[in-house]
C-alpha cells in the first residue's frame, strides 16, 4: 500500500478528521489534503514524521505498511477517552449494562 493508502486508513481507523490531524501537526489542512487526494506524493520527512507522531504509528509504517518490531500505540479520540474513563469507573453490574445498551444503539444506528 502506498503512503497515502496507509494515512487514509490509519485516520478511518481512529475516526480522526484531516481538520483534526492538521491542527496536531501544525500542518495547513491543503496539505493534509494534499496527501489523501488520488495523484498524492509522500512528504517531507519531517512532516512524515509529524503525521506518525500525531497519529501514533511509526514512518515506515505510512510509507511502506510495515509495521516497527514493536507494534504502535493507540491514540485515541478525545471522545473514546472520556468513554473509557467512565466505563472503568463501573462496577462489574452497571458495565454489563453499559455494554449492552451501546450494542443495541449500533444495532439500531446500521438500520
Amino acid at each position: 500500500m502506498s503512503f497515502r493508502d496507509n494515512l487514509k486508513e490509519t485516520l478511518d481507523f481512529l475516526g480522526m478528521e484531516l481538520k483534526e490531524l492538521a491542527d496536531k501537526t501544525g500542518l495547513s489542512l491543503k496539505t493534509i489534503e494534499n496527501y489523501v487526494k488520488k495523484d498524492s506524493s509522500i512528504p517531507s520527512a519531517d512532516k512524515a514524521v509529524l503525521i506518525a507522531q500525531a497519529l501514533g504509528v511509526t514512518v515506515e509504517y505510512l510509507i511502506n505498511g510495515e509495521k516497527h518490531k514493536t507494534p504502535p500505540k493507540t491514540v485515541l479520540p478525545a471522545k473514546d477517552k472520556e468513554i473509557l474513563e467512565i466505563m472503568s469507573k463501573l462496577d462489574g453490574y452497571n458495565y454489563k449494562v453499559l455494554s449492552s445498551m451501546a450494542k443495541t444503539l449500533l444495532t439500531l444506528q446500521k438500520k
